[in-house]
């Protein structure tokens, strides 16, 4: 196998071994009389890439059997040979003796003459992974550039591993009565896994999307679904499609199926291109969408909705935004919405046991002395059986006087008074005259 490429297609090939570097550490080479296929696959397997180019993309391409000829190398040591500029290169050129050599020849001309060759080792039979999925099976994808996904991205932290893509019909909440996020059915949202220790202090991030302001195309219909997958893998293929000047279309099922990314050549199926590139990724099976919000107060029976709690619904759709929505807190334990905090405001109004049983809990956890008490000495903690507490907890409290009471401060009372009185008066030693 020897092949050579110069100029754009050099550019274009030094782009794609950078992304492969980035999603895993061999490189898979298969080589056979219509196509050069790269492929390469990460240690946890979670996510596969494969480029293929046509022979029309390379200067010099040329098989010493028909058969297909395959090996493996590191791409550690092909991204130390294109560590040298490609604005110095004149041409790349890759040499494989035979089928069974243990050494790939590299060699790069510069511009200055200089030619450098290095030989790395292979191995000529590599295990090769071969993904077989129909881009027509999925039913929900989108259209999006680079620089406006890079833009979106660019709102959340740079230390993220995880996101969540939710999306859900265009139609199913219009622009006119949706609210803050009326039309937007597109929702990125950071994960956090939540068995971190870091967890309650990393910062959640949501972003509600309008397709038809950020997307060159979105199409899902039916129920809303979500897929987590891994950002690394999204921003080195974001790179990649970038550099190529090309869009990025994304195909996804649900939670649990692979998400498939491949670049979009304009408005044709890319059968135009001289090269293409496929990257899968594994997906939670965990749908974010099933999280329920667990409080303290036991569930009680839905009932109609108090007026106020209507009024502060209403309120929130009276006023729709056409851009697109951020939402950022420091606390993965706090309320994520105004409407969580109005759905808890409506229970606490429905069941008004659970609201005084919180309020005592904590007027309890202030210690707080009944006037009997006051006058008695104080005395060490000490376990006491539950029996004996009083049945009525609540009237107690009622009647109970605050620590911050007057006769609760030191010197307030009368007893005091009299005791410094009666204390006995020590004249201070006057001054010695000489």
């Amino acid at each position: 196998m020897e092949l050579t490429l110069s100029g754009n297609a050099l550019r274009s090939f030094n782009r794609s071994i950078t992304c492969l570097a980035r999603v895993g550490t061999e490189l898979v080479v298969q080589a056979s009389p219509s196509k050069l296929e790269l492929h390469t696959l990460n240690s946890s397997r979670t996510a596969y890439q494969t480029i293929s180019f046509k022979p029309d993309f390379f200067d010099v391409y040329s098989l010493s059997s028909p058969s297909i000829i395959q090996c493996s190398v590191l791409l550690k040591s092909v991204c130390s040979i294109l560590r040298t500029p490609v604005v110095s290169l004149d041409r790349l050129s890759a040499l494989l003796p035979s089928p069974e050599s243990p050494k790939l020849q590299w060699s790069l001309h510069c511009l200055n003459g200089v030619r450098k060759t290095y030989w790395i080792s292979c191995n000529v039979e590599p295990e090769i992974q071969q993904l077989s999925l129909d881009r027509r099976r999925f039913p929900s994808s989108l259209v999006v550039r680079p620089r406006d996904l890079a833009r979106l991205l660019a709102n959340f932290q740079s230390s993220l591993q995880e996101i969540t893509v939710i999306a859900t019909e265009p139609l199913a909440v219009p622009p006119v009565d949706g609210g803050d996020i009326g039309g937007k059915a597109v929702e990125l949202r950071s994960y956090i896994d939540p068995t971190k220790d870091n967890s309650d202090s990393a910062l959640h991030t949501q972003l509600w999307i309008d397709p038809a302001e950020e997307f060159l195309q979105y199409t899902h219909v039916g129920d809303a679904v979500d897929v987590t997958f891994g950002v690394k893998e999204l921003k080195a293929f974001l790179s990649f499609c970038e550099g190529c000047e090309v869009d990025i279309h994304l195909f996804f099922d649900k939670a649990g199926e692979p998400i498939l990314m491949a670049p979009r050549f304009g408005f044709d199926d890319g059968s135009n291109s001289d090269f293409d590139a496929t990257l899968v990724l594994a997906t939670m099976l965990v749908s974010q969408l099933n999280e329920v919000n667990t409080t303290d107060c036991p569930s009680v029976p839905q009932g109609p909705q108090s007026q106020h709690a209507k009024a502060a619904n209403a309120s929130t759709v009276e006023h729709p935004s056409d851009h697109t929505k951020i939402w950022s807190d420091l606390s993965g334990t706090a309320a994520r919405s105004s409407e969580d905090t109005r759905e808890r405001q409506a229970q606490m109004e429905m069941n008004p046991s659970c609201s005084m049983q919180n309020d005592i809990q904590r007027l309890n956890a202030m210690n707080i002395l009944l006037p009997a008490q006051q006058n008695a000495p104080i005395q060490q903690p000490m376990e006491t059986d539950h029996e004996d507490e009083p049945q009525d907890r609540a009237a107690a409290n009622i009647n109970s006087y605050s620590q911050h009471h007057p006769s609760n401060w030191v010197g307030a009372g009368d007893d005091d008074n009299e005791e410094d009185e009666d204390e006995m008066y020590v004249q201070s030693t006057p001054h010695y005259d000489d």
